[in-house]
């Protein structure tokens, strides 16, 4: 999970998830002065700051920095708008020592956001009913994805002579393994997990992020993997890989937890 948009994440044994996904994954975000969000898109050195969750806060952590832990602000406190792509919320501020450490680890003026528990922000509705809603995830809740999918897209990777990566790259959060074929996930609709259900949405499309190296917090000159990606994985103008969910039932997940899946949605094709 990510508990702070586009910082570094952090691999959960167990978890709790609800209508908004994983219980406490990207509540909080950094936004610029002016309000529009920051992301590892235009600001790579992200990927080298780390968030952990606490017992219902964060744990932050930057190179050359003492660590920082925050909790979610207390009631009654200063709200202000946010932008996160197109969708404009409330969001609860924090300012002083808390704004200043983020400024420091980004080398660029950030102000930590909270978003509260009576803010809601609407999926798409193309793809999701009026009740569903995301934190300040790019799109949807949840993304699941399998680990014979990194492996066939490693493969091809090694063919271009390009490195393979680590699935840390593409951010989701379920990563399932011992499905029939690479991509099996595109033709997933209903899937269940420990106490969750979940119901998949549509294809994830990738960007620059993937690029960014999460131990250098560099992009990678060669544009890797999103190029390799794109010859085998493109829809249009979009490059493919993972499947965003809506969360259908809550419950608890843990690691080891046998994933079954129900329905079928049409297969993503190779290639437009």
């Amino acid at each position: 999970m990510y508990p702070i948009k586009s910082l570094g994440g952090v691999r959960l044994e167990r978890a709790t998830v609800g209508d908004l996904g994983f219980a406490g994954d990207r509540r909080w975000m950094l936004v610029a002065d002016d309000g529009v969000f920051y992301t590892q898109r235009a600001l790579p050195r992200m990927a080298l700051v780390h968030a952990t969750p606490t017992d219902g806060g964060v744990h932050v952590t930057a190179p050359g920095q003492e660590p920082l832990t925050v909790a979610p602000p207390p009631p009654g406190t200063t709200r202000r708008r946010v932008r996160v792509w197109a969708d404009i919320v409330d969001a609860e501020t924090y300012g002083g020592d808390v704004d200043a450490w983020f400024s420091e680890a980004l080398g660029r003026p950030a102000h930590l956001v909270y978003m509260p528990d009576d803010v809601r922000r609407r999926v798409d509705p193309t793809y999701a009913g009026p009740d569903d809603r995301a934190a300040f995830a790019d799109a949807f809740p949840v993304l699941i994805v399998s680990r014979e999918s990194l492996a066939d897209l490693n493969a091809h990777l090694v063919a271009h002579g390009a490195s393979a990566v680590g699935m840390e790259r593409f951010r989701p959060n379920v990563v399932v393994e011992g499905v029939d074929a690479p991509f099996a996930e595109d033709g997933w609709r209903d899937v269940s997990l420990g106490g969750v259900a979940l119901r998949v949405a549509k294809p994830c499309a990738r960007c620059v992020l993937t690029t960014v190296d999460p131990a250098t917090g560099r992009a990678s000159a060669r544009g890797e993997p999103l190029r390799t990606l794109a010859t085998y994985r493109r829809r249009g103008e979009n490059v493919l890989f993972a499947q965003n969910a809506l969360v259908v039932r809550g419950g608890d997940v843990a690691v080891g937890d046998v994933v079954t899946e129900s329905g079928r949605r049409a297969t993503v094709p190779d290639n437009d």
